[in-house]
């Protein structure tokens, strides 16, 4: 490693300065304050494992960043790597962390200590107090009191620098650690560097060659060196390899005003390109790497500009925002060419092209990538080129990607996020090489059950995946195939497939009548043989299902929401069911898991019967009274779910954020509408939360939502104008949306009975399309 590192130890790049176009204000009660301001990048932190209010940390990065730096309060290892109750820092950690559930991969943290070069993680701990902590999305600062230290942090997407300032001491230290599962370090003392690499990850089976290369620059000479190995100091050795390895380096610091300076980079290729990812600092001080961060914060989250007279509502939009702007996150590098290149954790090549990873499709499908559509699609486009290259690599989309295919929940969604992708206009990569990639995955078990179909013989034969053939979640898996067969047929029509292709798909879409239990008016897991399931408890947990029961399930029927109320005898007893949801106490079966799981408790205490919001299941249930004409029932739920559920607060979520899932769905609920079915063109029309939102889109147009009687009270919609004519219906194109112009929310204390009640209302349902022939290609409405 020493020896390919000197190739590129003698200078280091320069990057050109970042420019950043001006940011819209937002404004409270007429005061301008800038977006990355409201953000707190803490809401969720108040998190444990029996019970989520988030289970999110402070993320220290760049949208959509590489890395991301986070302070470390948990042992290493453990999935709540940041918990806000906690009240001491064991290190500076850069994560690739998708969730505390999925725990993390290619991690390394640095940590300054002072009098001995102490580098157990318990003996290097520091107490800290929120009160001397600044925490920005772009920026950390923390005083670690037992160090008497101030450390502080800024990131780039591949990159970070540090300044640690010490008081005058001839015992100050900065402790690297590599972690276990493999790691190496090496000091290059004439250097004033320090390079290694870590090869830690949780979910796998990755390549036998995956390793996170780091290389660490500092600004001053070492006054001392030392590696270790396991609990063993090596002092004055400079190079180590083991199971869990480190380096402490020490200095000699003369008074506060010159503070240590570390200049950190990594790559998942090679040393050598860690060192060319250092680049991205180039000779930028700390405060202006800084204030670029700041900048392309502000810059990112001001597409929108919202305006109101709840700080607390601002601070919340903001920061849900924040949270959907970091996965998946790029794997992804720039090489000496300038051209992206990627470690692929698939086949552990290096490989030209777009690579992304640390999201599961299973939560991001409903809300999160249509968002990306919605306002960031050029970033989705090269997310697209990624799933196109993991699919020549691996064989198969990933479905859980951290950072290959890793093992966990159900169904096919990359599916969904395939096409929604492309039904909303993103063009220029190779769409019929992804159709490919989607009818191998939907017609193929994969490599481990949650790639490709678990089942698939059965449910391909059958219609649905049986209760009594030892698959596990079985119910949920028929759900969530025949709507991302949904979404196939629609990808396949905007292709122009073979016609019996098309048909094929669009049977298979409706697969999930095979469930419908008409004594329940409910889902149930059906056996081989064609009977349901029994005994059947709809309460009970798990089981045919995947966190969630069948209340929660029983509607993830996203693109036939007129077949599901068909089936249930009418807009009647549809509503009934709906309602029903709201009014229920919230009692559980929990004896598939044989304890009460932390989702349980979440629904439980939040006292809204059996809506769990704090999964993701059911979070599209409140917009489908839409569908059945009394939308203002829509407008109630939503607001109810967003005054109560989200805070601007450590404790601010009502269960996993989940990778921008969770936040998406109050982002998009907020401004008035949300994407119940993906792979569509039309979003369900909500209520907005606020009096203006100013949406700025990449094409160049401009979308100002207007709501000027917007309030606590005013919730319901009693009428809604587009560009100056009357509109009627309960949902909006995306086509027409970004096309810009006006909306203009008439907003009112009680429901307007009459608005959005018509048939010709309603948002699409596959059953309304196919009276006039599956090929049809527009959404046909009943008269």
């Amino acid at each position: 490693m020493k020896k390919s590192l000197n190739v590129f130890l003698g200078s280091l790049l320069s990057l050109g300065l970042f420019c950043a176009k001006p940011v819209l204000a937002q404004k409270f009660r007429g005061q301008q304050l800038e977006a990355v301001d409201l953000v707190n990048p803490l809401m969720g932190t108040e998190s444990k494992f029996e019970l989520s209010n988030g289970n999110t940390y402070p993320s220290i990065a760049r949208p959509w960043g590489m890395n991301m730096w986070t302070p470390q309060t948990g042992k290493n290892g453990d999935g709540w790597q940041y918990q806000y109750t906690a009240d001491k820092i064991r290190g500076l950690k850069q994560t690739h962390q998708p969730s505390p559930w999925m725990n993390d991969y290619g991690v390394f943290s640095i940590m300054p200590v002072t009098g001995k070069p102490v580098f157990d993680q318990d003996e290097r701990a520091s107490w800290f107090s929120h009160k001397a902590e600044i925490v920005k999305p772009y920026y950390y600062s923390v005083y670690l009191a037992d160090h008497d230290v101030t450390a502080e942090m800024t990131p780039t997407e591949r990159a970070a620098i540090f300044r640690i300032s010490f008081n005058k001491t001839d015992d100050a230290y900065i402790v690297l650690d590599a972690y276990e599962k493999g790691s190496e370090v090496q000091i290059i003392p004439e250097k004033n560097m320090i390079i290694g690499y870590s090869s830690k990850y949780a979910r796998g089976p990755l390549p036998a060659n995956f390793k996170n290369y780091f290389v660490l620059v500092f600004d001053q000479p070492f006054a001392s060196v030392a590696t270790w190995e396991g609990k063993e100091k090596k002092d004055g050795q400079l190079q180590i390899k083991g199971d869990h390895t480190g380096a402490i380096v020490g200095f000699k610091v003369k008074d506060k005003t010159k503070p240590v300076q570390v200049k950190v980079a990594s790559s998942f290729i090679s040393a050598e390109q860690a060192l060319l990812n250092l680049n991205e600092l180039g000779n930028k001080s700390f405060d202006q790497v800084k204030e670029d961060g700041r900048q392309i914060w502000n810059s990112t989250l001001g597409k929108i500009k919202v305006e109101g007279d709840d700080i607390d509502q601002l601070r919340t939009f903001y920061s849900t925002m924040y949270r959907t702007l970091f996965f998946p996150n790029k794997l992804y590098e720039i090489d000496a060419k300038g051209q992206p290149v990627h470690y692929s954790p698939y086949n552990g090549k290096t490989l030209p092209g777009y690579l992304f990873g640390g999201t599961g499709f299973w939560d991001t499908f409903r809300a999160l990538y249509p968002f990306l559509n919605f306002m960031y699609p050029s970033i989705n486009k090269e997310m697209q080129e990624g799933l196109l290259n993991a699919y020549l690599e691996g064989g198969f989309l990933p479905e859980w990607s951290s950072p290959g295919y890793a093992d966990i929940m159900v169904g096919n969604n990359s599916a969904s996020v395939v096409s929604d992708a492309y039904m909303k206009g993103l063009r220029g990569y190779d769409i019929n090489k992804l159709y490919e990639a989607l009818q191998h995955g939907a017609n193929n078990e994969g490599p481990m059950t949650a790639v490709g179909r678990k089942g698939v013989e059965y449910y391909n034969r059958l219609g649905y995946v049986p209760y009594d053939v030892n698959i596990n979640e079985n119910a949920a898996r028929t759900l969530e195939y025949a709507y991302d067969d949904f979404t196939i047929y629609q990808l396949a029509k905007a292709l122009n497939r073979p016609k019996a292709e098309i048909d094929l798909y669009a049977k298979r879409a409706q697969n999930y009548k095979n469930l419908f239990d008409p004594s329940t008016n409910l889902m149930r897991g059906k056996n081989k043989d064609g009977k349901f399931q029994a005994p059947f408890n709809p309460l009970k947990w798990g089981d045919a299902f995947t966190e969630g029961n069948s209340w929660h399930y029983s509607w993830s029927v996203f693109h036939d929401v007129q077949g599901l109320i068909n089936l249930m005898g009418g807009e009647k007893t549809f509503v009934g069911m709906l309602d029903s949801v709201f009014v229920q106490s919230p009692d559980f079966d929990d004896s598939y898991y044989g304890g009460i799981i932390h989702e349980i408790r979440e629904m439980q205490v939040a006292n809204m019967g059996q809506y769990a919001h704090g999964n993701q299941p059911i979070q599209h249930m409140p917009y489908l009274y839409n569908y059945a004409g009394q939308p203002w029932k829509t407008q109630y739920w939503v607001r109810q779910v967003m005054d109560r559920m989200y805070k601007p607060t450590p404790d601010g979520y009502c269960g996993d954020e989940d990778n921008g899932q969770t936040s998406a769905w109050y982002v998009f609920s907020a401004l008035g509408f949300y994407p119940v079915c993906p792979a569509t063109d039309e979003y369900v029309l909500g209520a907005p939360l606020f009096k203006k939102a100013t949406l700025t889109f990449e094409n160049g147009k401009t979308l100002t939502i207007d709501a000027p009687k917007n309030s606590s009270e005013n919730v319901y919609v009693n009428a809604l104008q587009f560009n100056g004519t009357n509109y009627g219906k309960n949902w909006l194109s995306h086509k027409a949306l970004h096309e810009g112009g006006n909306l203009n929310f008439d907003m009112a204390v009680k429901p307007n009975y009459n608005r959005g009640a018509t048939l010709s209302a309603v948002p699409y349902s596959m059953t309304n399309e196919l009276k006039v022939g599956v090929n049809s290609t527009k959404s046909k409405k009943k008269k």
